[in-house]
């Protein structure tokens, strides 16, 4: 079977013929790369706009960090932060998916035009998130964080990493399904850097079709992460800082998409549409 089989489409959202490249909107002061660069509507928007003009096929927008130690906007606050942006960038024809664990948020977005909820909480964070998804009828990320019910500060302790996340994200996605979200409508996401060291991540990056053996779309999230810091750490251990990482970015987005990821999502965007253009390519001459 070739990657591009078993890069599944997703429903409700445009068929690419190659890995997508979803762009990072962080409507927040306090994201660990790029926290407070976009905390303005207008300039999130803007900058939402311009990821699409250098290669992003969709925009991931999100007014909550998830960095370790980050503490929790109000619902009131996250509400005012996102709900702006994604209507902006909706307006405008993006194909715009929310980052977030609260159903509100996720439910009045979609009302403004978003076309995907991503919840790194796969879930849990929200009783009504699933309901609400399933409502609307709505793609729904289930990324794996074993962590969450722990205030998400735990550090994952796994015999066999790729097995366990593979079964856990396994038994989250059976809840959903029982929730009432359709087959169709579910991605995967193996939650790199959350309750996960850099061996952790660097394992299922290297058996990510373990993950596609679920039988859903995969997205991958690596852009700036602390395992990419380590990997390329200097001799005296320093990692370079997270704006510094984006080449080890596309790598990581061109070795997703070789093996079959249904997107990447990355802060910068021009290096990764290039690198999964690429990839696709290869994989173009592999089919003649």
């Amino acid at each position: 079977m070739s990657k591009q089989s078993r890069r599944s489409q997703v429903a409700g959202l445009p068929a690419w013929d190659r890995c997508a490249v979803m762009g990072v909107v962080n409507v927040t002061p306090d994201s660990f790369s790029d926290g407070g660069r976009w905390f303005d509507t207008t300039a999130a928007v803007k900058h939402g706009l311009a990821l699409v003009t250098e290669g992003a096929d969709l925009v991931d927008v999100g007014g909550e960090s998830t960095r370790p130690g980050a503490t929790r906007v109000d619902e009131a606050e996250e509400l005012r932060r996102v709900i702006p942006v994604v209507r902006g960038l909706a307006s405008e024809g993006v194909v715009v998916s929310v980052d977030t664990m609260r159903a509100s948020v996720a439910e009045q977005s979609l009302a403004a035009g978003a076309a995907l909820v991503n919840d790194v909480s796969g879930g849990l964070a929200d009783p009504a998130m699933i309901p609400v998804v399933a409502e609307a009828g709505a793609p729904f990320v289930v990324m794996h964080w074993r962590g969450f019910l722990q205030g998400g500060k735990v550090k994952g302790v796994y015999e066999d990493v790729v097995s366990e996340v593979v079964d856990e994200l396994r038994a989250r996605v059976e809840a959903v399904l029982a929730g009432g979200i359709t087959p169709d409508r579910i991605v995967v996401d193996p939650g790199l850097g959350f309750s996960k060291d850099t061996d952790h991540d660097l394992a299922l990056l290297a058996r990510l079709d373990r993950l596609l053996g679920l039988g859903h779309p995969l997205l991958v999230a690596a852009s700036r992460k602390r395992f990419l810091g380590r990997v390329l750490a200097d001799t005296e251990g320093a990692p370079p800082p997270a704006r510094e990482r984006d080449a080890a970015t596309a790598a990581v987005s061109a070795l997703a998409a070789h093996q079959g990821a249904w997107a990447v999502r990355v802060h910068e965007v021009r290096a990764t549409a290039d690198a999964v253009r690429v990839a696709r390519a290869v994989e173009g001459a592999r089919e003649l």
